[in-house]
């Protein structure tokens, strides 16, 4: 069967037509389309959205469809697929002397593209939609949510892991009091939050979480898990355990997966976020046992799939700004990087969690 026709065929099974009429369908500009795809799987098909080869009216939809028919499972797999398989089994790829990549091809580009898209603290997770009507608004419920499942209270110091742009540390000094540390493995981020938080007791620390030595009384770490790894998760945990307080909190918000599975999509790995791996409940429990104890787990997968449509809005009423600066190829890669994500939430494939734990036994 040749590449145009087996294509064909797997989006058949998720009700998507090729040149069909519905906003979810593929329309195609470039016939090599096919040919490319079939040889390079998700990077092809991310590759050619990214080079214009074709467009989708409703590409959240799309992949809502395709994640939910499972169709990856049915395509013959591919050579960068199999070399980053191999490399997952043979190398740890979240080591120190690699963890900064991810913070270099994600985290250190220009702060104006992440204002661009998220809300006015720059929160890069999941917001809390429950009682929320803006983008804004979840994303204070979900810091107060948090806050609130920490058990925080002034005085306390509280280690941040993954502080990003600093949204929950100076979240949670100006509401609760407390002394904030983040940590993040990108310079661009450090400077950022030095600056914006100089008025606040907190301070960011350019660190790997492997060389945290401090002693505070509450974590929190905001979707910073996924950037760890499972040859790593074990590591994560003592080092935690040994900062925290033996009455302290920690709370952990990760996106989750289903299955377990060595390596992350391969298109977000190589231009979103490069040696990603999600985890499962079930990996954080053994990573965690006899460490901490889970006391509490809360799901809302649906969130995000909001808190992503919400954030493709805002990017799309700044376009022009950063097509003109960056180009419209990044426009198109950020775009597919939203949308992409946002069906792969809507479709139950993945989810995202709160997890609190509490420190098990005497260390």
């Amino acid at each position: 069967m040749n590449a145009e026709r087996r294509i064909r065929a797997l989006l058949e099974a998720a009700k998507v037509e090729i040149n069909g009429p519905n906003p979810w369908d593929p329309q195609i500009h470039n016939r090599d389309f096919f040919s490319r795809v079939r040889a390079r799987g998700s990077v092809g098909l991310g590759e050619t959205y990214m080079d214009h080869w074709w467009d989708c009216e409703r590409l959240d939809e799309f992949f809502n469809r395709v994640v939910k028919a499972r169709l990856s499972e049915q395509i013959p797999i591919t050579p960068n697929l199999l070399w980053l398989l191999f490399k997952s089994r043979i190398q740890n790829r979240q080591r120190k002397g690699l963890a900064r990549t991810a913070a270099e091809v994600h985290y250190n580009i220009d702060v104006d593209i992440f204002e661009a898209t998220f809300d006015r603290r720059l929160n890069g997770s999941c917001g809390h939609w429950k009682d929320a009507q803006t983008l804004d608004g979840a994303q204070e419920a979900k810091l107060d949510l948090i806050c609130h499942k920490a058990q925080l209270q002034s005085g306390q110091r509280v280690l941040d892991i993954g502080s990003g742009w600093g949204a929950f540390t100076g979240f949670a000094a100006e509401r609760f009091g407390v002394e904030g540390v983040g940590v993040s493995v990108s310079s661009v981020q450090v400077e950022y939050c030095r600056k914006r938080y100089a008025h606040l007791p907190v301070e960011f620390r350019l660190n790997d979480y492997r060389d945290i030595s401090i002693d505070v009384d509450r974590i929190v770490s905001i979707e910073m898990f996924e950037h760890v790894g499972p040859k790593n998760h074990r590591t994560y945990f003592r080092c935690a355990r040994d900062c925290i307080s033996k009455d302290g909190v920690f709370l952990l918000q990760t996106i989750l997966a289903n299955e377990p599975s060595p390596i992350l999509d391969p298109w977000l790995d190589k231009y979103i976020f490069p040696h990603a791996v999600l985890p499962t409940i079930g990996e954080i429990a053994i990573a965690a046992q006899g460490l901490f104890v889970i006391q509490d787990l809360h799901t809302f997968g649906a969130d995000y799939d909001k808190t992503l449509m919400a954030w493709y809005q805002n990017f799309q009423s700044r376009r022009p700004m950063i097509a003109k600066k960056y180009g419209d190829r990044f426009c198109r890669m950020w775009d597919y990087y939203l949308l992409c994500c946002a069906g792969g939430f809507r479709s139950r494939v993945i989810n995202v969690g709160q997890l609190v734990l509490l420190p098990d036994r005497p260390h």
